[in-house]
């Protein structure tokens, strides 16, 4: 999406939420400058909070990284969130900077991507209760909570919103062996969301769902006919288990 296009589309979902929930943009990107910039005008338009994705291609140092989301931080009042997917930005952000860049005022939280535990169980060791760490994996949800994580910032709750919060309900309120079997039931389709490039799976799937999303733009592009079909099979296996009670355990 166009820089103009992304400021259209959070000031249309303010407008439409009108308060009911918390609005988070994504406003990230490998220039510090436009970046910080853009943070300012999505802040401007009402949104409850700006994610800012790790610079990528650039390659920061760790220094580069602090004082990257410091700027951005600088420029605007909402809080901030970062966003650590070393997998796709191609720089991890250490847990030694996250936990320092807690102390800055307006930085909140974390959506942690990193797949790495032990970064994360670090995180939520050297950061206070007022700092959040949130799964960017679906697969990982059950067990960042399990170490003292906060949620999921999700894909799959696109699809299976109200499973994904059944399991975490049961889980923070001491039904584990519950929350474990939704976790097992709901991985395949966590799996298949992400056997192509996201986003491609899950709009493809609110399509199918009558969730008119529209499609991708290019570099990414829409799954084959063969794609489509796996991840709708996979989908209705799951809704039949779900609705059925299979846990296979």
């Amino acid at each position: 999406m166009s820089h103009d296009e992304k400021l259209a589309l959070f000031e249309h979902v303010v407008r439409v939420v009108d308060g009911r929930i918390k609005v988070i943009v994504g406003t990230g990107g490998n220039n510090t400058e436009l970046s910080a910039a853009f943070s300012k005008e999505a802040a401007n338009l009402g949104v409850d909070a700006v994610m800012a994705v790790a610079p990528f291609y650039n390659k920061p140092n760790q220094a580069g990284i602090y004082a990257h989301y410091k700027a951005i931080a600088d420029q605007v009042a909402v809080p901030v969130v970062i966003y650590n997917i070393p997998s796709r930005s191609k720089v991890n952000i250490d847990a030694e900077t996250i936990i320092k860049l807690s102390k800055i005022d307006n930085i909140v939280a974390v959506k942690e991507a990193s797949g790495n535990l032990d970064q994360m169980a670090e995180i939520i060791n050297g950061t206070d209760d007022q700092f959040h760490l949130y799964s960017g994996d679906d697969g990982l949800t059950l067990p960042v909570l399990s170490i003292g994580g906060h949620g999921v910032i999700s894909v799959a709750s696109h699809v299976i919103a109200p499973e994904m919060k059944q399991m975490m309900e049961d889980y923070s309120q001491g039904r584990v062996r519950e929350a474990a079997a939704k976790h097992r039931m709901m991985l395949p389709l966590m799996r298949e969301l992400f056997a192509s490039p996201s986003p491609s799976p899950v709009k493809a799937l609110l399509n199918q769902l009558n969730l008119r999303v529209g499609g991708v733009r290019l570099p990414m592009v829409a799954l084959t006919d063969q794609e489509l079909e796996s991840l709708l099979n996979v989908y209705h296996a799951f809704k039949k288990n779900s609705s059925s009670g299979i846990t296979n355990k």
